[in-house]
């Protein structure tokens, strides 16, 4: 018998589980759209939820689901390839409470774990004993234990350190007896721990077990039966290990730890192509590499770093000395000087973390053609004796070619194991048809090379219809008894590995619309299609990772909260299963999806972090635009959401000091906070009394003076002539910073215009009114960057083609555009191209802008900054990292003597989000990440850059006793210079 979700009684279930769990059960339709995918390419909708706290509450699941009918299926991080961790029925998630490394023993190289704690995590509470996990899949930063013993996962390091396999001791894994009893046993050599009629029938079956299991180290599809057998010593926790939670739900288990390098070389090695790094890759095991991995270039956009080729081998080695690293790296590259075209050694460990992390996001950028076509799992782990690498690759190859697909190779070519994405059609008819029959022939030419349809990530739905023609119909059907006495009731991941659904059936993509959803975006990367903008997520959760990669920002409010709902893949599923329409129904005006959105700092990070792409802020600002359409929004929206609407009125009306008066009374403050919907832990920023606007004209008055009277005024230097934005938060806010910006790009040669407006009235020679190049026009100009950010999609446009209006001259002359502001700057390049995709002018005034520091890279590029000499701390604004790119202020950075890295993570401000009610715990977590420890820890005589006015502002209010200010760039070298702005 096997269980299932249909025709059950949902409500029934959830109140049986909740009289005997102590932990979470959630059956709401958030709960159950967030486990509907992992990153494989198929879909099963839960009927709830639970979040188990120890192995108690394992069995009491187990117990109520036999009870009620209900399948279970086990998951951790969710990045399973191939399926197995979705499923019809109860979904257990581990990663909430059953996450603790009970002890680390480094006597005896041992560790006893949870199976939701993460690999990385387990990998530093090693590190302190020089010791470590073998195993590292390339999603070690949220990958579990459990799925990696689910998996029997391997990585990058197997060809030193084996699967997972080869380093369990022992599990503990909740079982169901045929009796009825569900039971928590030990699961080590020998029989002892196995449920009842297993000995037998593997003592009934030792010729077929011996006979009929491939020889080759990466052979991970079905059940490793052949560890049961005798001269294997009877190895049940071996033999668990890759059953895909079919068999037993595991607990608790001890893994061996191995003793990691004291130091470590990467010895790039360029081949002409894939398959020339194919054939060298098995001759260089002898040498005792820690890695053997391959790559070939389609999968790398820009090869920065990397040495002359078209495929390269990443072949790591280590020592107890750095010496000793490279010189057993040097050797490996003699020994394959014949097969390369070029070679690189690199031993600093920032310079080996750089090339990793292109191999690692391989499986996110393996998503996308060069050309932009998706494409897709499903043959992603294929494994061969790594003798036969090359001839199988060119049979694969040619496989590829005779069914009209393409895909890129790359993988743990020392072990024979390739991972490959494939440009499937898996949206029409004809396409899963093709699929299905290129899979077909696939598993034959892996049999033919006495290989594994699985190498790696488990057979799952993906595969396991294919296993006959693997083992043969009598193992398969062995493989199904011994299910049935593990599983006697049918309870564990139905459909997965033993009698499982077809390959072609559940398919994630079969429930999106069809035609393209009517959006405010252009998705110029999509096609112009939503629903394709939403696919680019695969589910790898490079955002559900628990600490920042160095530099990086994705995904803040998931780092804080640790909840699936708050990351970049977590309200990409949501967003899928609005579009679906099935678990999620109410479309746009869907609740999961914009409470999901809500924490969402819209840092853009997930644009350049996500390994595909994708842009959950211009989601959200697209969701709340039709979420609200027509409807009342919150206030803060008409408060934060109209920022340039109020500061202007406060201008005109020379209001700027009242204002900041009445900010400042407490009972009236708190008055405006609450009907704003402004966190009432927070304190207004104070207007400035004068405009940078303002100053700008009263300076070019005085200058015109100067010169009418025959004194020596200064216009600008000699140089180019750049037009500096008046952004809203410079404008109105922080002048000061438009004031520095003036006086230095002037320093370094360059005539400063501002934009046309009613009020510019003087060329910055001085000597006659505007009449030619800036015309005086009516009006100010705005990027729209706080209607965007929440969703006021219709006012951005309008803001945005006005201010195309007032720049008509800017742009037909097509002077450079300096934007101080990051956000600002990012919102111009990305959101205005976007929003009016049919505007000519907007993709030339996108193309114009540029960042302080590259315009005086690009315009004055001989000028000398002044020599600061100090150490710098601060962070780099998201929006920069993630749209702008910061090598320009980096190189600025260092040729003014600011030393020192800029810690990564987001400040928790983020524009409006810190501000709003509800917000304010949230954002003051993501700032205690990084930015706050990293000024804190900072030397006194540090100076702490941030040039953005969130990232200013977060730091006095969080820092303002006894804390230093944040600054712009441009203000430390106007300082730097003595020139008072």
């Amino acid at each position: 018998m096997t269980a299932t979700a249909g025709n059950q009684d949902p409500e029934g279930i959830a109140r049986a589980l909740r009289g005997v769990v102590r932990g979470e059960v959630d059956f709401s339709a958030a709960a159950r759209a967030l486990m509907t995918m992992d990153a494989s390419n198929y879909r099963r909708v839960p009927v709830g939820v639970v979040a188990p706290r120890d192995a108690e509450d394992v069995a009491a699941v187990l117990a109520a689901c036999r009870e009620h009918g209900v399948p279970v299926v086990a998951r951790g991080g969710g990045t399973s390839i191939a399926g197995q961790a979705t499923g019809t029925g109860v979904v257990m998630d581990f990663t909430r409470h059953m996450n603790r490394i009970v002890d680390v023993d480094p006597d005896a190289r041992t560790a006893v774990v949870q199976p939701g704690v993460v690999l990385d995590r387990l990998q530093e509470a090693g590190a302190p004993h020089g010791l470590r996990f073998g195993p590292d899949p390339s999603t070690h930063s949220r990958c579990t234990l459990g799925g990696m013993i689910g998996n029997n996962s391997c990585g990058s390091h197997s060809v030193a350190y084996g699967t997972t396999a080869d380093n369990i001791c022992s599990l503990s894994s909740v079982i169901c007896q045929s009796n009825g009893d569900i039971r928590q046993r030990t699961l080590a050599r020998g029989w002892q721990g196995a449920p009842d009629g297993l000995r037998p029938l593997i003592e009934g079956e030792l010729a077929l077990l011996r006979t009929g299991f491939p020889d080759l180290p990466r052979r991970i599809s079905g059940y490793a039966a052949d560890a049961l057998l005798p001269e294997n010593g009877v190895d049940l926790a071996r033999f668990f290990c890759g059953t895909e939670g079919t068999l037993g739900i595991v607990t608790e288990a001890t893994v061996r730890l191995v003793e990691a390098p004291r130091a470590r070389a990467l010895a790039v090695l360029a081949y002409a192509d894939e398959s020339a790094a194919a054939e060298a890759a098995a001759g260089l095991l002898p040498h005792g590499p820690l890695t053997v991995e391959g790559m070939a270039a389609d999968l790398v956009r820009e090869q920065a770093g990397l040495p002359k080729g078209g495929a390269w081998l990443f072949v790591e080695t280590g020592g107890d000395t750095p010496a000793q690293a490279r010189a057993h790296a040097e050797a490996i590259v003699r020994a394959a000087a014949d097969g390369t075209t070029d070679s690189l050694i690199v031993d600093d460990p920032a310079g080996q973390r750089a090339l990793w992390r292109i191999r690692e996001d391989a499986s996110g950028t393996a998503t996308r053609m060069p050309d932009g076509t998706e494409a897709w799992p499903g043959w992603e782990d294929c494994a061969v004796p790594p003798a036969r690498l090359g001839p199988y690759l060119r049979d694969f190859r040619g496989l590829l070619s005779q069914h009209g697909l393409r895909g890129t190779p790359y993988g743990h070519f020392g072990d024979g194991c390739i991972h490959v994405r494939i440009d499937f059609d898996l949206l029409s008819e004809t396409g899963v048809r093709r699929f299905r029959r290129f899979s077909e022939d696939l598993a034959e030419l892996v049999v033919a090379h006495g290989g594994s349809l699985s190498g790696e990530h488990g057979d799952g739905q993906a595969r396991a219809e294919l296993l006959p023609k693997m083992y043969g119909p009598e193992l398969v059907d062995l493989f199904g008894r011994i299910k049935d006495v593990w599983d006697p009731h049918g309870l564990l991941n139905p459909g997965v590995l033993v009698r499982p659904a077809r390959l072609d059936e559940n398919l994630r993509f079969a429930v999106l619309p069809r035609g393209p959803v009517d959006v405010e975006f252009a998705y110029p990367h999509d096609g112009g299609d939503f629903s394709a903008a939403v696919r680019r997520c695969v589910g790898v959760a490079k955002c559900r990772t628990e600490a920042a990669p160095s530099g990086g920002v994705m995904c803040p409010s998931f780092r804080v909260t640790g909840e699936e709902a708050h990351s970049t893949r977590g309200r990409a599923r949501l967003l899928h299963e609005m579009l679906a329409g099935e678990v999620v129904t109410d479309g746009w005006q869907s609740t999961e999806v914009r409470d999901a959105l809500d924490l969402c700092l819209s840092c853009k990070g997930c644009r350049t972090d996500c390994p595909v792409g994708v842009d959950m802020a211009t989601y959200k600002a697209e969701f709340l635009h039709h979420h609200y359409e027509g409807r009342r929004r919150p206030a803060a929206h008409y408060s934060m959401g109209w920022l340039p609407r109020w500061l202007r009125l406060v201008q005109h009306a020379r209001a700027a000091g009242v204002v900041n008066t009445l900010a400042r009374v407490g009972p009236l403050a708190a008055l405006g906070k609450r009907l704003g919907g402004i966190a009432s832990e927070r304190r207004i920023p104070r207007v400035a009394p004068e405009t940078f606007s303002a100053w700008w004209r009263r300076d070019l008055r005085r200058r015109v003076q100067v010169a009418r009277r025959g004194g020596a005024a200064r216009f600008g230097g000699d140089g180019p002539e750049v037009v500096l934005w008046p952004d809203t938060f410079t404008e109105h806010l922080a002048p000061q910073v438009g004031r520095a910006a003036v006086r230095v790009l002037e320093e370094a040669g360059l005539s400063v215009l501002l934009p046309p407006t009613r009020v510019f009235d003087y060329r910055p020679d001085g000597l006659s009114a505007v009449a030619g190049l800036l015309p005086s026009r009516r009006g100010r100009v705005c990027c729209g960057l706080t209607y965007v950010s929440t969703g006021q999609l219709d006012r951005a446009r309008a803001v945005l083609r006005r201010t195309l209006d007032l720049m008509r001259p800017v742009i037909d002359s097509g002077l450079p555009v300096v934007v101080l502001e990051p956000s600002c700057a990012a919102a111009l390049r990305t959101d205005l191209p976007e929003l009016l995709p049919d505007e000519p002018r907007a993709r030339h005034l996108a193309d114009s802008v540029l960042t302080f520091a590259e315009a005086l890279e690009r315009f004055a590029p001989h000028w000398d900054p002044p020599r600061v000499d100090r150490p710098a701390v601060g962070q780099t604004h998201c929006h920069q990292h993630a749209v702008l790119g910061d090598a320009a202020e980096r190189r600025l950075r260092e040729r003014a003597g600011l030393d020192g890295e800029l810690s990564g993570g987001c400040c928790g401000l983020a524009g409006n989000f810190g501000f709003e009610e509800g917000h304010y715990d949230v954002s003051v977590a993501c700032a205690e990440e990084q930015l706050l420890p990293a000024v804190r820890a900072a030397d006194d005589g540090a100076v702490v850059l941030a040039d953005g006015f969130s990232c200013r502002t977060q730091l006095e209010q969080l820092e303002r006793e006894g804390g230093r200010p944040g600054r712009h760039l441009v203000e430390v070298l106007a300082e730097a210079l003595g020139i008072t702005p």
